[in-house]
C-alpha cells in the first residue's frame, strides 16, 4: 500500500503539470475574418468553384483561393501594420472571365495588439470600421460581428448574383456598391 501512494501522487503530478503548458493558451492564436458564400436569390449557402480569390497587393501575389477549388467559405486575412486591406474576386468560368468582371472588396479596420498569455503571447484583433465593394456578380455582404477575434465564427456573409441576369430583375452588372 505504501508502494502505491507515490505512484499515484507521481502520476497525479505528471497530469497537473502536462496539462500547465495549455493553460491559457487556446488553438486558434490568429485573427482572421472567416466569411461565407451565399446566394443572394435563395439566401442559402453556395459552393464556388470557379472563382480566384487573392489580396491586392499581397506578396508574391498569392491566391487565397484557386480557380477548381471548391469552397463554400473562407478567410480574409487582414494586414496588421496598415488599416486597410483590398481582395479581388475573378470569375474564371467561362461567360464570365473578363477583365472588366472582377468584383473586389475593402476593408477599413483599426488593429489593436491584445495580450492573450504567457504561454500564448499576443495577437491582433481587428475592428471594421469601413467597408466598400464592387457589385459585377456580389449582391451585397453583411458583417454580422466588426470586431474580429482568434474565436473561429462567420463574421461575414458574401452574397452572389446566382441566376441570370433578365430585363425585369433590375441588375445592374458593375454598378458600385456602398459604403457598409
Amino acid at each position: 500500500m505504501l508502494f502505491v501512494l507515490p505512484l499515484i501522487a507521481t502520476a497525479s503530478l505528471t497530469m497537473f503539470l502536462g496539462s500547465c503548458s495549455d493553460v491559457g493558451c487556446i488553438d486558434n492564436r490568429s485573427s482572421i475574418p472567416y466569411a461565407k458564400f451565399y446566394s443572394a436569390e435563395t439566401m442559402t449557402p453556395i459552393t464556388v468553384d470557379s472563382l480566384e480569390i487573392g489580396g491586392v497587393g499581397a506578396p508574391n501575389d498569392s491566391l487565397l483561393v484557386a480557380a477548381g477549388d471548391k469552397t463554400s467559405a473562407m478567410y480574409f486575412p487582414f494586414r496588421f501594420e496598415q488599416d486597410n486591406t483590398t481582395f479581388f474576386i475573378r470569375y474564371v468560368s467561362r461567360p464570365l472571365n473578363f477583365p472588366g468582371l472582377v468584383d473586389s472588396i475593402s476593408f477599413k479596420y483599426t488593429s489593436n495588439p491584445y495580450f492573450v498569455s504567457s504561454q500564448c503571447g499576443a495577437m491582433y484583433r481587428y475592428f471594421i470600421t469601413e467597408m466598400k465593394y464592387t457589385r459585377h456578380l456580389i449582391d451585397s455582404i453583411a458583417i454580422l460581428d466588426s470586431l474580429i477575434t482568434n474565436v473561429d465564427m462567420e463574421r461575414l456573409r458574401i452574397f452572389f448574383r446566382t441566376a441570370a441576369e433578365d430585363e425585369d430583375n433590375g441588375y445592374e452588372f458593375g454598378e458600385e456598391g456602398g459604403w457598409e
